[in-house]
């Protein structure tokens, strides 16, 4: 199978559609008025998803980032099914940025569950004009009239006709109300639940595809900054003539000081354009900046461990709450309790950020390895004064992002170097700028309590502390924010009497970014583990308490108990809180693992199951630690229901990928700091599980009848626990805070 796939400029793209006549379908927002008036002669000159040329061939306008998610094949698998095309005819064509193809993030697990319809209605829509404009000519009714893999057939006479006789013709038609469609049925489907292969793939294991790092441009310089270790701290001083003594050094250029909020703004500091990344590096060496800390010079992640402990300690903001859990408390037969710390972590892509800018006059383009090319719109425009729909940006390829990259600072670095520079400048950031300067996850405190009574839990009281990512864009907040809670607190599924949720107060010294599955990170860990603990205590198996805890077959509405909850922004009559889906997949993972079986010793298998991004995962974990203490984890399984898997190949990738990135998160991942700097620089200083560390993952994908739910994400919450309820299967220690660094030797 032949996929021709190639990356069009702009102005390439623009020519090209007012030159040929051909059937273009807009996204469902745009009137059929808008739509059906572009059609005719000249085509659509700024289209959105989905044109048909008149020799047939379709370019498919893919207006999410792929940065190993799979997101720029499974959204045009959704429109070729309704389409009926013929997969080898497909052009696809990367989309710029441009607020007219909608949210273009690619963050939050929401390329398929957000667009899945809007790319289906675009699909079906010019089947059923292809299907009008056959029927008109061969004087039948449309309904016998079939497509099929880019052949209409005449039901009547069994004649066949490409889809490129009848482009022109259904140009002309209005697009019909979405109401009006028909989409197929499930078993009749060629692409849509089926592994379609990357249609990246062949560049990728060749090495022609563009990420980032790849973007030459004519004339072009490279670009690396020396930045203020301390956020919010300003330059004092760099020696400008030793770094232009540097070979290949052609400027040193001021970039702005940080103002307060961070938001996505550069850090400040100073830059140096070279002919070439080496000499920019030597260049920087040379400078030998100085800076002072200002504000944040004094933050230590020892000494603020404890200020979170105190605010546990402390007044409790409440955000759920459900009968009298104190007095479940006080009256109990029994009360566990179990206090759980995680640092900060960092993204750590393998790709480090990297943008491109080039000024034409007043024209600005950019290539930046984004997952959002209209927030670099929005965010470059205000440094250059510009609108951002004025502002060019191509998305590259992502050698990984993990929401690293939905946060283009160094976009803005890019601009405002290049027109300092009056020619192309590549900014690059190596991985120890991306280590000791990126957005951090948060550093948690939590604590669980737990009624007991008659062999049964009768309160949970949950409490977390830590600061927000909402700090970063308004200085004002403090602590943790309803949309963090809610990422695995507020949405605990229980079916108990007496349930309190708490937060407490926390202010950031670093800049706080959301980081793959977010707080489900800290939340989902501790309540896994915490469920563990109580059925160790009370002599159950842990799936068993599971099951006890989440009770009957329901949905749960955490309204029902006073909370706010934004369920990832989705409605919750699409995407209910569903407890027979969660259990569904807890059962599978413990028919698959054979959790429960006696395990030699040293041996063990732990089990957890998490819901968020609308999808439910399970997870269980096998590990075998010798009598020294060195760790090894031969298998994990995965269970997961998504609803409707597009692309089930990249369902499974991305559970075993996810697999890889909660074990990083759990035997490696802390970044500290010590007066307001950041201490880790690399791989060498911040570790992520290398091959040998990585166990084989065995995916099943439960196939049930419902919308879409995310993928990217989901994987990682259940894992950890999986991992550290292994552990203390294995060796009886309980592991209650990240990462485990040296704990099973000590």
């Amino acid at each position: 199978m032949t996929v021709q796939l190639k990356n069009v400029s702009r102005r390439n793209v623009l020519h090209g559609m007012g030159a040929t006549a051909g059937l273009v379908l807009m996204a469902p927002v745009m009137s059929k008025r808008v739509v059906a008036d572009a059609h005719g002669g000249k085509g659509l000159q700024s289209s959105a998803y989905l044109m048909i040329d008149t020799d047939g061939t379709v370019h498919i306008e893919i207006h999410r980032v792929e940065m190993g998610q799979g997101s720029r094949t499974g959204l045009p698998q959704i429109i070729a099914d309704e389409l009926d095309a013929d997969w080898s005819r497909i052009n696809f064509r990367p989309a710029y940025g441009d607020k007219k193809f909608g949210d273009q993030n690619t963050d939050g697990s929401t390329s398929i569950r957000m667009f899945f319809t809007a790319f289906q209605q675009a699909g079906a829509s010019a089947r059923a004009m292809l299907v009008q404009a056959a029927a008109s000519k061969w004087g039948i009714n449309p309904s016998d009239v079939d497509a099929k893999n880019h052949q209409l057939i005449n039901k009547i006479s069994g004649a066949t006709a490409d889809y490129a006789d009848f482009v022109e013709a259904a140009a002309e038609l209005p697009v019909p109300d979405a109401e009006s469609l028909t989409f197929k049925a499930k078993n009749m489907r060629q692409y849509i639940g089926r592994p379609v292969r990357n249609i990246y793939m062949n560049d990728m294991v060749t090495g022609s595809t563009q990420f980032g790092q790849d973007v030459m441009r004519e004339n072009m310089v490279f670009a690396v900054a020396a930045r203020p270790p301390v956020v919010g701290g300003k330059i004092t001083g760099y020696d400008k003539a030793a770094a232009m003594a540097v070979s290949g050094v052609v400027d040193v250029v001021d970039l702005p000081a940080l103002s307060m909020p961070a938001a996505f703004k550069p850090l400040g500091g100073v830059a140096v354009l070279a002919t070439n990344t080496w000499s920019a590096i030597k260049g920087r060496e040379a400078l030998k900046a100085q800076f002072e800390g200002g504000e944040n010079a004094g933050y230590d992640t020892t000494d603020y461990e404890k200020t979170l402990w105190q605010s546990i300690d402390g007044k409790d903001i409440n955000v759920l709450s459900r009968g009298d859990v104190d007095a479940a408390l006080s009256s109990a037969d029994k009360v566990y309790e179990a206090d759980y710390f995680v640092p900060h972590q960092h993204h750590a892509p393998m790709e480090p950020p990297a943008a491109t800018a080039e000024w034409d006059g007043e024209d600005l383009s950019m290539w930046v390895c984004c997952q959002d090319p209209q927030a670099v719109q929005n965010t470059v425009a205000p440094f250059v004064g510009k609108e951002p729909a004025d502002i060019y940006v191509e998305a590259t390829l992502l050698g990984g992002a993990f929401g690293r990259k939905s946060k283009p600072d160094f976009a803005v670095e890019a601009a405002l170097l290049a027109r300092a520079a009056g020619r192309p400048v590549k900014m690059v950031w190596t991985r120890e700028d991306d280590m000791r300067h990126g957005y951090y996850h948060t550093i948690s405190a939590q604590r669980i309590k737990a009624a007991v009574s008659g062999g049964k839990v009768t309160g949970w009281k949950h409490k977390a502390a830590y600061p927000s990512i909402g700090q970063t864009f308004n200085p004002a907040v403090n602590g943790p924010g309803g949309f963090e809670i809610g990422l695995g607190l507020t949405d605990i599924p229980f079916e108990i009497d007496n349930l309190q949720v708490n937060s407490g107060e926390a202010k950031a010294h670093v800049r706080i970014g959301w980081m793959r599955s977010v707080a489900n990170i800290q939340q989902a860990w501790a309540l896994g583990s915490f469920v563990d603990e109580i059925a160790h205590g009370e002599g159950k198996r842990t799936d068993e308490m599971w099951m006890d805890l989440i009770g009957s077959d329901r949905d749960v509405n955490p309204a029902d108990d006073g909370a706010q909850y934004g369920n990832y922004n989705a409605p919750l009559s699409t995407h209910p809180i569903n407890t027979a889906r969660m259990k569904a997949t807890l059962q599978k993972v413990v028919e698959m693992s054979g959790y429960g079986k006696a395990m030699p010793k040293g041996r063990g298998i732990g089990i957890s199951v998490h819901r968020s991004f609308v999808t439910y995962v399970a997870s269980a974990v096998e590990v075998e630690v010798t009598e020294n203490g060195e760790l090894r984890v031969p298998r994990a399984w995965m269970v997961v229901d998504c609803g409707l898997a597009v692309n089930p190949d990249r369902v499974k990738a991305q559970m075993e990928g996810a697999v890889v990135f909660a074990m990083s998160i759990a035997k490696h991942g802390a970044i500290t700091a010590e007066n307001g700097e950041i201490m880790q620089s690399n791989y060498d200083t911040y570790p992520v599980c290398r091959i040998d560390e990585a166990p084989h993952v065995e995916v099943v994908i439960l196939d049930v009848d419902a919308a879409p739910g995310g993928v990217g994400e989901p994987g990682v919450p259940p894992v950890t626990a999986a991992l550290t309820n292994a552990i203390f299967a294995a060796t009886g220690k309980r592991i209650r805070r990240l990462p485990l660094a040296d704990q099973l030797t000590t």
